[in-house]
This record gives C-alpha cells, sequence and structure tokens, in this order.
C-alpha cells in the first residue's frame, strides 16, 4: 500500500540549512504552483546544490550582483534566472542569511494539473516530460523572473508552497556530477535524483559553445 503523501508545508528552518542537507531531502517533496487558471503540483524527482562563494559553478561565486541576489537569502525564497536567451530556470535558496546558495529544481512529475502543465508544454510527448529538466519545470509552472523572490512559505497568499510529500528512503538516492557544469565546478556530485524514476532528466557534461564566425 502506498502511503498518501503528507501535505504538512516545510517551514523555513527546512530550508535554513547547508545545501548539501537541503538538495536530497528535497526529493520526493511537493512542490505547489498556484496559478488564476488553477493549481499544479510536482514531486521532485531531480535537484542540483549550488554552494556560493564556495562553489564555482554557482552563479554566486564572485559574489553579489543584481542578479543573483536573493541567493543571499533569506532561506526559503525562489531564485529564478534566464538563461541562454531563452529559459527560465527555478530553485530554492537555503542556508543562513547572508551566505549565498540554492537547489537547482531539475525534474519532477506532475501529480496534479497535468492539463494545465500540458498547455504550456506542447512540444511534451507524455506526462512524464512535462517537467523532466529545469527549463521544462519552469514552463510546465509558468514561472518568469517576475516571481524571482516570491517566499514559498508565506503562507496561502504566496504563489508557491513546498509540501512535505513522502520524503524517499536513503537508498534510493542517487548522486552524480551536476549537468552541464565545467572547470572546477563540474567535479562536484552535487545532483541528486531519485533512481529509476522515469521523469529525471538525462545527464550531459559540459559542452563549450561555439562562437558564430
Amino acid at each position: 500500500m502506498i502511503a498518501t503523501p503528507d501535505r504538512t508545508p516545510l517551514t523555513r528552518d527546512f530550508f535554513d540549512r547547508p545545501v548539501l542537507e537541503v538538495a536530497p531531502d528535497l526529493l520526493g517533496r511537493v512542490l505547489v504552483r498556484t496559478t488564476p487558471d488553477g493549481p499544479i503540483e510536482l514531486r521532485l524527482t531531480e535537484v542540483e546544490a549550488y554552494d556560493g562563494e564556495n562553489d564555482p559553478g554557482s552563479h554566486a561565486y564572485r559574489g553579489r550582483t543584481p542578479r543573483n541576489g536573493v541567493m543571499f537569502g533569506p532561506p526559503g525564497h525562489v531564485y529564478v534566472y534566464f538563461t541562454y536567451g531563452m529559459w527560465h530556470c527555478m530553485n530554492m535558496v537555503c542556508g543562513p542569511e547572508g551566505r549565498a546558495s540554492a537547489v537547482l529544481l531539475r525534474a519532477g512529475e506532475v501529480i496534479v494539473g497535468t492539463e494545465l502543465a500540458g498547455k504550456r508544454r506542447l512540444s511534451a510527448r507524455n506526462d512524464k516530460e512535462l517537467a523532466k529538466g529545469p527549463a521544462r519545470l519552469a514552463t510546465a509552472l509558468g514561472v518568469d523572473r517576475a516571481l524571482d523572490g516570491a517566499d514559498a512559505c508565506a503562507g496561502p497568499d504566496s504563489p508557491f508552497a513546498l509540501l512535505t510529500g513522502t520524503p524517499v528512503a536513503p537508498d534510493q538516492v542517487r548522486s552524480g556530477p551536476r549537468t552541464g557544469v565545467s572547470g572546477d565546478g563540474g567535479v562536484h556530485p552535487w545532483r541528486y535524483w531519485i533512481a529509476n524514476d522515469p521523469t529525471v532528466s538525462p545527464y550531459r557534461a559540459h559542452t563549450p559553445r561555439r562562437r558564430r564566425t
């Protein structure tokens, strides 16, 4: 018998911990996105940790900027960035305020609102692909830079909430290098996913972008 996911909201204390503790602990949790058209709920299946000024792969490695300011806290807020001139990605800020760290939400299973998510992800071949990758996840949830800084611990008036869900057993958590991260940051095994879950995105090593001549 499969237990019903726990719908107790995660508190700010959950996120006020080191990023390498929070990241794997997010697997199996339920992200709720409230929209004017209705709610979408997503069971998180893949994440990546980014450890601020200690991490060459992090946006905050070289310090605070207007773009990454939300990463410096408070914990429990949403950090949204725009990449490659076309995609948004969503992160959960964690750790003590003033020290930048965040968890990239890479993939998940849409468990409520599949029709609504599907309208945003018309290229998805099936429901398992709706949020299979960080840009797809943000697109399915209707996330853009306007939601940067949203407080996921603010209660029913927030566009986001994280519910306890069904935490994943440690023996079902896998880890490995982060997708697309190069240089010194590419060696960290800070990508975490649920073993054998069909919604987890495929790993891709960093490929240098070639400039057009």
